[in-house]
């Protein structure tokens, strides 16, 4: 214990005698210099609306891309610069149907339509308020989401149909918008053929009669089921040509943001 003591006392008299002693350390060289570490990213840069976080898992597994159309729509299930992809899977068609229906901006759209419907009355059993506005918002939401449901998964599913969309990307842009609508009518098997879009066609039709089940009794008749099922085919339509055009758009909008360097004299 008196040692332990003893040192205790004798190490900070002796320490500065002993820091004199040592000769400083030669300065480095500039190639001995550690590099300095690059600068990490700026988070913000990667909070931009539009900014790509790298492709998800389910683009990553279906060999599509998500390119939001606008920097905000929805864009799941498309293909850019690819012929032929491996099928996918029934789960991968109801994950690609379910990440389109819950997507963040459905949520507005079809508070949109249910507000020009509020304004028109209809229906008009339903009055006004925001009890009707509900309603009218309940049966928006359910239309368009059944459809997609039923064209994008339940009968593709049956019918081993691919649900997604092959972009063009090139030709005319006649024959790019023929091309586009007419994958209403045309689609891909899961074998790589093509052949009819029952898909399309029987899985509107049946979201049409489903929603006899919460429309007003005064809606549910022949006119308004048509109605319902081209509207849910005009929405599809509209897809498909936003689609095929928005990589287009979005490049001229970046080449027209891109600052202008001037070349040095």
């Amino acid at each position: 214990m008196a040692i332990i003591l003893s040192a205790a006392i004798a190490g900070p008299c002796t320490l500065p005698s002993w820091a004199q002693q040592q000769d400083p350390p030669p300065p480095r060289s500039a190639e001995q210099q550690t590099p300095p570490k690059p600068s990490e990213p700026d988070p913000s840069e990667n909070a931009k609306p539009g900014a790509r976080q790298g492709k998800t898992k389910l683009e990553k597994e279906t060999g599509t891309v998500n390119d939001r159309i606008l920097t905000v729509m929805p864009n799941y299930g498309t293909v850019e610069n690819a012929d032929t992809l491996p099928p996918i899977s029934t789960g991968q068609k109801y994950r690609l149907a379910t990440a389109g229906v819950f997507d963040y901006f459905t949520f507005p759209f079809n508070g949109v339509l249910a507000a020009i419907a509020q304004a028109n009355n209809s229906p008009q059993s339903w009055g006004q308020g925001w009890g009707a506005y509900a309603k009218r918002y309940g049966s928006s939401f359910a239309d368009n989401g059944i459809g997609t449901y039923m064209t994008t998964a339940v009968f593709p599913s049956m019918l081993h149909e691919d649900p997604r969309y092959y972009q063009l990307g090139h030709g005319s842009v006649s024959h790019r918008t023929f091309y586009s609508v007419s994958r209403l009518f045309v689609c891909r098997t899961d074998s790589g053929h093509e052949r009819f879009n029952y898909s399309e066609s029987v899985g509107n039709a049946v979201a049409a009669g489903i929603s006899n089940a919460y429309h007003a009794p005064e809606d549910r008749t022949w006119g308004r089921n048509l109605t319902t099922y081209a509207m849910l085919d005009m929405w599809d339509g509209l897809s498909n040509l936003m689609k095929e055009f928005w990589p287009d758009v979005h490049r001229k909008m970046q080449k027209k943001n891109k600052p202008q360097t001037t070349p040095p004299q």
